[in-house]
């Protein structure tokens, strides 16, 4: 498998997935910097993603979501964390697929319950049942990230390092 774009690499995948951590490992393995949509809002806006989800309701933070990306798509030389519903806009689809190389960082609903019990705050999960919420998430999504996946990695029950090495290898 060939690098369609070596300059840039995207992960996309659900949230738990990895992205992240994944991310900044695979970032320092190939001398790239690493960039996390998310953490790019909340530097900007100067709020946490949960304060945008409360103040302008998910589709406000969904169209920060797609400027930012945009924006930082267009970059060089980055390895970029998108977030888990980044891949619901169309035109986000279209343009990672165009401009970068896209990793699906998959993982099962158990590993999400898991990873998403601990930790950063997730707007999604708080109005109801958890596993429900992601069951539904990921039979929306799952096809949407598989649209656009130039390669697919399993990361349940797997160190960060080993699923970097993975990307990294097969690139």
């Amino acid at each position: 498998m060939k690098l369609k774009h070596p300059q840039n690499l995207f992960l996309i995948g659900p949230m738990g997935a990895g992205k992240s951590a994944v991310g900044r490992q695979l970032a320092r393995m190939l001398h790239l910097k690493f960039v996390d949509s998310d953490d790019e809002i909340e530097s900007r806006t100067g709020v946490d993603i949960p304060f945008i989800f409360e103040k302008e309701g998910e589709a406000g933070f969904r169209r920060r979501e797609a400027t930012v990306i945009d924006e930082l798509s267009k970059m060089d030389g980055i390895v970029l964390a998108t977030g888990g519903g980044a891949v619901i806009d169309a035109e986000t689809r279209s343009r990672l697929g165009a401009r970068g190389f896209v990793v699906y960082l998959y993982t099962t609903v158990e590993q999400q319950l898991a990873r998403t019990s601990k930790g950063r705050e997730r707007p999604l999960l708080e109005s109801g049942d958890p596993r429900k919420i992601l069951e539904d998430l990921m039979a929306m999504r799952d096809p949407l990230y598989r649209e656009i996946a130039d390669l697919t990695v399993e990361t349940d029950r797997r160190r960060v390092s080993a699923v970097a090495s993975e990307i990294r290898d097969k690139l």
